[in-house]
């Protein structure tokens, strides 16, 4: 399989970028609910709000995931569907410690109402904060038989 030349792609937008947002999100969720399982057969009672082992539990889920994937290839599912691949500013691949601190500052870019994602709308790289922080970038890959511009 022949890999685009990433530094002539461009950037992805903000709305393919949240329509894959809400496809991983919603495997994500399905995890946290498998994780749940345990944690209420082990309880023998529903899960009573404040436990931190669970909060840490689901915390975990999703930072696996989502560091897992975009260390492996620079795509979680909800990306590939969209033709999006998350690399460094420099085109090469991202590293598991790269993809972890992501992950962290996307949480701190969540934490203002999202306003760390919404500055992807002015910023002149349709960058957001976290991608800023930890040198990445998402970009849009050409369709399948189309030569990458």
């Amino acid at each position: 399989m022949d890999t685009p030349n990433l530094h002539n792609l461009q950037t992805a937008g903000c709305l393919r970028r949240l329509t894959a947002a809400v496809y991983d999100w919603l495997l994500v969720i399905a995890l946290m609910m498998l994780l749940s399982v345990p944690f209420v057969a082990l309880l023998d009672d529903a899960i009573r709000p404040g436990n931190n082992l669970y909060r840490l539990g689901l915390l975990l889920v999703a930072l696996v995931f989502f560091s897992g994937f975009w260390a492996h290839g620079g795509q979680t599912l909800g990306m590939k569907a969209w033709r999006l691949q998350l690399t460094t500013i420099d085109g090469s691949p991202v590293s598991y410690g790269q993809a972890i601190l992501r992950f962290l500052c996307a949480c701190v870019s969540a934490l203002p109402a999202g306003l760390g994602f919404w500055s992807m709308l002015w910023d002149a790289d349709q960058r957001s904060w976290h991608d800023r922080w930890s040198n990445t970038t998402i970009v849009l890959l050409p369709k399948k038989g189309d030569p990458a511009e």
